[in-house]
Formats: C-alpha cells, sequence, structure tokens
C-alpha cells in the first residue's frame, strides 16, 4: 500500500447530504488542495454525482488537460481515491431503499415486528416505532433445534459455536419454491433471511441463498454471514438493513466506478465504513455504510487531537451543512427554522443542497444558515463563491434578511395577539432564538449518550467538526458545563481529511458459547488465532504486509442470567486482569453495580485487523512568537447585542497565537 515512485493525484472525498467535501494531494504541490461543491445542483451538474465533478475539475486545472463530460476519466495519474458517502444513510431515513422481503422459520414471521420491547421512555404510552423495511414475510418449513448435555443422541451434531444442535426439519425446498416465486412476480428481487439458531448452525440459510440466486434473487442477505452471534432480532434487523440498503449502494458504486477509464480494475478505490475503516469497492456493503461519512471525521479528531492537543477523552460532534451526527440527529446548518403553534422549531427535516437555504439562491427555505448569516457568524466574503446560475456568486444575505423580515412579522402578530402591549421582536433576536433551540436540540443526544455509559460531560473536550460545527461549538459547551473547545484546522472538510488518515479494517466474527473458565479461555485463543490467520490473510490479498497489519482480540461477554453483553478488549500483556477482570470493571462502569457470584459467559470470539496505511505522518511545528495579524473587524450579534469582533484568517495563524473573542 505504499507510494508509487511517480507522484500521482490522491484524492479524499465526502460526499455530504449538502455539501461534496474535497481534500487532495496534487502532484509537485507541498500545500493540500481543499474544495467545497454543492451536492445536488441540477442547473450546472446532472449527468454525474458532484464527486465525479470535483475529481475531473482538480484533474483539468493542475494537469491542463481537458476532459470533456462525455470522455471517462483517465486513471493513469490517479492513485487512489477514498470516499465517504451518504447515499446509505439517505436511503435509509427517506425510505428509498431496494424493495425487500423477510424469510423466517414458520411462526416467527412478527419476529422483528414485535423485537425485544425496547423503548426510550420505559413510561410513554404510546410508542411510535419506525416501519418496516420489508414489504412481505415468507416463513420457511424448517427448525434447528439447540440440544441440551443430557439429551445428546446420535442425531445431534455440534455447531460453530460448540453448542449442539439438532435439525428437528430440514428445508421443504418444494413449499419454498412458490413462496419466493410469488415474492418475484410482486417485482420483490431482494431477500432477507434469519431462520432460529441459524448463528451456530448456517447450513439451512445457505440453501435459501442458493434457491434464491437460483430463481432470480439480485440479493440475499443472510443473518448468519453479517452477524453470526446469539439473539436473533438484531441479526434479523442487520440482515434487513444489508438488503434493503446494498442494491442501493452497488448501483451508486457502479455508476461512480464506470466513470472512470477501465472501471474498477485500473483505479483503486476504497470507502469509509462506519466503523471508521476503509474498505474496498467489493467488500462495501449497505449495514456497514450507513455512518460512511461521519466516520471519517471521527478518524481525524481522534488521531489527531486525542495526547496530542488535549489529554481529555473527546466527545466529537460532526454539524455538517445538512444534519447533526452523534446519533444522527437532524439537526444541522440545513435544518429548516418554522414557527409552530407559538414556539420555534427547528428540523428534523432538511432544505438539503437543492433547493438549499435560502441565501443559496435557489428559491430555498429558511435554516440554520441563514440564521448564522444574519447573526454574522456567516461572512459571505469567506464563504465559497459557488451559487448562482454560474456557480460564481456569494450568498445571498438580502434575501435571507427579506425572508426573515417576513417572518418577523408572523411572529410579532401572534405575540400581539396573546399579549397586546408585547414587543416587537428584532429578526436577531429572532436568528438568536432559532440557534439556542438547534444548540439545545444538539447537546441533548450529547448528554443522554454520555451519561448512559456513566460518563460526566464536564470532564471532556468538544472536538467539533462539520461545515457549522465551529459556529455553535463554544455555546454548547457552555451549556455542556464544558471548558475546552478543539477546533481543527479542517473541521470543515475533517470528514473528507479523515480518510487520509483511515486504515483499511477487516473484522470476523465467531459465536462460541461457554462458561468463561480456564479450559474455555484456552479454546477462545485457539479460535482467536485462526481468525487472525483469517484476517491476516484478507488483508494481504489487498497488498499489505505483515509488519503493516495489527490485530485486536475480543471477547463478547455476559453474566448468566442476563441479556446483555459487553465486547471486552484483550488485556495487554503483562497486564495482572484477565477478560473477566475487564468485564466485571466495564460492568460496574455502565450500570454502577456487579453481580456477585454470578458465571461470566462466552458469547462470541471477534477479531478485528488494522492495515496501516501510513500515508500521514505528523511534522514537528516551530512555535511563533509574534503577534497574529488581524484581517479585519466584523459586526457579530450575540445575547448582548451586536459586537465588534476582530477577524483572523487560520491560514496566516501559526502554532502560538492565541487570542480571545475571534472569528476565524
Amino acid at each position: 500500500m505504499g507510494s508509487s515512485a511517480e507522484e500521482k493525484f490522491r484524492f479524499c472525498i465526502d460526499r455530504g447530504g449538502t455539501f461534496t467535501d474535497i481534500y487532495a494531494e496534487v502532484p509537485g504541490r507541498r500545500e493540500i488542495y481543499v474544495m467545497k461543491l454543492l451536492s445536488v445542483d441540477p442547473s450546472n451538474y446532472d449527468d454525474a454525482p458532484a464527486p465525479i465533478k470535483v475529481i475531473r475539475r482538480i484533474l483539468e486545472e493542475f494537469s491542463g488537460e481537458r476532459i470533456p463530460r462525455s470522455v471517462k476519466i483517465p486513471t493513469g495519474k490517479i492513485e487512489w481515491i477514498r470516499m465517504g458517502t451518504t447515499v446509505s444513510t439517505n436511503a435509509l431515513l427517506e425510505r428509498k431503499g431496494e424493495r425487500i422481503a423477510l424469510c423466517v422459520t414458520r411462526g416467527f414471521r412478527d419476529l422483528l415486528q414485535i423485537g425485544n420491547q425496547a423503548r426510550l421512555n420505559i413510561f410513554d404510552l404510546k410508542v411510535s416505532k419506525p416501519s418496516n423495511l420489508y414489504e412481505e414475510v415468507i416463513e420457511v418449513d424448517e427448525r434447528v433445534e439447540l440440544v441440551r448435555d443430557g439429551d445428546r443422541d446420535g442425531s445431534s451434531v455440534e455447531g460453530i459455536s460448540g453448542e449442539l444442535v439438532r435439525v428437528a426439519k430440514p428445508v421443504d425446498i418444494e413449499a419454498l419454491k412458490p413462496l419466493l416465486k410469488g415474492l418475484l412476480d410482486k417485482g420483490i428481487r431482494c431477500l432477507a433471511v434469519v431462520l432460529m439458531h441459524l448463528y451456530t448452525y448456517p447450513h439451512h440459510e445457505l440453501l435459501v441463498e442458493k434457491l434464491a440466486l437460483g430463481m432470480g434473487f439480485k440479493h440475499v442477505s443472510l443473518s448468519s454471514s453479517l452477524t453470526p452471534m446469539v439473539r436473533a432480532v438484531p441479526r434479523g434487523l442487520t440482515a434487513s438493513v444489508d438488503a434493503y440498503l446494498t442494491p442501493v449502494i452497488k448501483e451508486y458504486l457502479s455508476g461512480f466506478m464506470s466513470r472512470f477509464e477501465g472501471g474498477s480494475e485500473q483505479v483503486n478505490v476504497l470507502f469509509m465504513q462506519s466503523d471508521g475503516g476503509l474498505a474496498p469497492e467489493r467488500r462495501f456493503s449497505g449495514h456497514k455504510a450507513v455512518l460512511s461519512g461521519p466516520a471519517g471525521g471521527v478518524a481525524g479528531y481522534s488521531q489527531t487531537l486525542f495526547g496530542l492537543e488535549t489529554s481529555k477523552p473527546l466527545i466529537g460532534f460532526d454539524m455538517g451543512a445538512s444534519q447533526l451526527d452523534i446519533n444522527t440527529v437532524a439537526a444541522g446548518g440545513g435544518s429548516k427554522l418554522k414557527f409552530q403553534f407559538g414556539a420555534f422549531k427547528v428540523g428534523p427535516e432538511s432544505v438539503g443542497a437543492h433547493p438549499g437555504p435560502v441565501c443559496y439562491r435557489k428559491g430555498g427555505e429558511l435554516a440554520i444558515t441563514d440564521a448564522n448569516l444574519i447573526l454574522g457568524t456567516v461572512i459571505p466574503e469567506y464563504f465559497p463563491s459557488i451559487f448562482g446560475p454560474n456557480e460564481d456568486m456569494p450568498l445571498d444575505y438580502e434575501a435571507t434578511r427579506k425572508a426573515f423580515e417576513n417572518l418577523a412579522v408572523e411572529i410579532n402578530s401572534h405575540r400581539k395577539s396573546q399579549d397586546p402591549s408585547a414587543n416587537d421582536i428584532a429578526i436577531e433576536e429572532i436568528a438568536l432564538g432559532f440557534v439556542n433551540v438547534a444548540n439545545e436540540t444538539m447537546c441533548r443526544p450529547i448528554r443522554q449518550l454520555t451519561e448512559m455509559k456513566g460518563h460526566d460531560t464536564k470532564n471532556h473536550a468538544l472536538a467539533c467538526f462539520g461545515g457549522a460545527g465551529s459556529q455553535h461549538a463554544c455555546a454548547m459547551a457552555r451549556s455542556l458545563g464544558m471548558s475546552e473547545v478543539l477546533v481543527h484546522r479542517y473541521c470543515g472538510i475533517l470528514s473528507a481529511y479523515g480518510m487520509d488518515l483511515a486504515d483499511v479494517i477487516e473484522d470476523l466474527q465467531e459465536p462460541y458459547s461457554a462458561v468463561y473458565n480456564t479450559e474455555s479461555s484456552a479454546e477462545a485463543s485457539r479460535r482467536e488465532a485462526l481468525l487472525v490467520k483469517q484476517v491476516k490473510e484478507k488483508l494481504m490479498e489487498q497488498g499489505f504486509g505483515e509488519e503493516s497489519i495489527r490485530t485486536d482480540s475480543y471477547l463478547n461477554l455476559r453474566y448468566e442470567g442476563t441479556d446483555t453483553a459487553i465486547m471486552v478488549k484483550q488485556p495487554e500483556q503483562g497486564s495482572r486482569n484477565d477478560y473477566a477482570d475487564e468485564f466485571e470493571k466495564l460492568f460496574q462502569q455502565e450500570y454502577g453495580f456487579k453481580l456477585q457470584n454470578r458465571k461470566i459467559l462466552i458469547c462470541d470470539v471477534r477479531v478485528q485487523g488494522v492495515g496501516s496505511t501510513n500515508i500521514l505522518q505528523p511534522r514537528e511545528l516551530t512555535q511563533i512568537s509574534t503577534k497574529p495579524v488581524k484581517e479585519s473587524s466584523c459586526q457579530i450579534y450575540f445575547s448582548s447585542g451586536w459586537q465588534d469582533t476582530p477577524l483572523y484568517k487560520l491560514e496566516n495563524l501559526g502554532y502560538g497565537h492565541v487570542r480571545v473573542l475571534q472569528l476565524l
């Protein structure tokens, strides 16, 4: 995975809902090339995805050779492309995935509908559940049963997990054929398969897959292959998501790769997965792509901030132009602003890239970006001029102000109808009110996620990224009781930049059911060694040498009589703790107590292999003793009113410069 002798172009691209961000390394240039482009702009480019337009534009600009839109992009000067995409995220949120059916063991057709009864608010009398991804359910006449040790007989066999199983009823192929034919007749050509106990005995799911593909189904997702672990509901949900999204991803990838000369054979393209690792195009699937975009940002801030800029644990949030990605909360710069029933409301609907906020000059609706424009935290002169019919115009401040004036009339009329003596609210106060609502909407999931894990937000540093993150970071940190905010130099494109830091990851998991003791620990180690060998082979197939590969091993453990397992990383060599000690410590941290005199059970063995790319190496910076040079001053509206605020350009600041109350 090393660089070739001849310098070539390297592209890291984050295709977001509103903007496509680009971090490119250009041959012969020490400085990196950064660019933002609207992800959707039909009036300017409706013939190709935004990433294709970006690559073509950069190659033309720096190679001096024109590449017509009708011609495929030459690959001779491209070393690699790394890409994160929200295609899966959007398809899932907007319910625009593939039509799928669920295939289950007879008698369990309502398995995923019933679920595990988990609810966000246990006292909520009306729980609203997301709609099912599948349209139809077919039941397979088959049954595999687990066998207790005392019930062992000649018909029982040992499954992958070490548990004994008995095939009580083989798959009735002839009965299944007309059911599958009925799905094809309805236009459903994708299938999610989850059969009982098949995590340890996958043969029946493999038979269903072979039959379905032979009859003309274009994609079959097997729960036993995707998540080989006990608990049918999570297995079924993962298989459903994969069947729903993978065809969409494959179609997008096929269209993307077809734009290059020679297709996937001639260009090295890696895609960012939800776990923060990269995967080649052939192994990039729907269930691993849901958080493809923000995962790059996590790689970016975790590798460049933690341990280098602060010793505090980090909480990262990605506030893009469309949504906030902490727990996929819809509260980004593109979130719609509405005044409903006498209250300010932000999101969850987004105006997206097309038509976008009012200031994008495409007839859009008011959004958080418009509010920040009114408050002065977004300055048109320093925002990319990529709007208008020729993609060369700045943000439209006047249109945004006019839209807020119209909204102010509505708000003030409502206030006077409630209280005739009420004073009118200025549009700046209205804009600030919407921003405050958005900030609280974003703080709420941060509190929930940290407190749920037993952490206190005030002991953390806030690492913000995304196009709109730095505009809201200080207010959010204040609300969360945090004293340290880290704004990365490339915060606006950190999801793209993080892909340059990311490694290639291969993950394998195998079910293993046993009570944790000396004997089972030895067997787990044997299984772990086999998985380590397999992940190394997968990475070596992609060009990694043994010296560039590291592996981490885990056991999924739980207390006997409980249903909650914790994935425990192998203790470091030389540590006095074993897996059980680490599990008890993690359980205590998460739940606040220990279960005394309770056996610990092993559920799964997992190995993660990491192929280190070692592309970016940190370099030592020289501290600057001179004072920073102010670019200009600008007016920004705070809660106390308009304030004259100095503005500094980030590229003119160096290591050691310290300023307060400034705009970067």
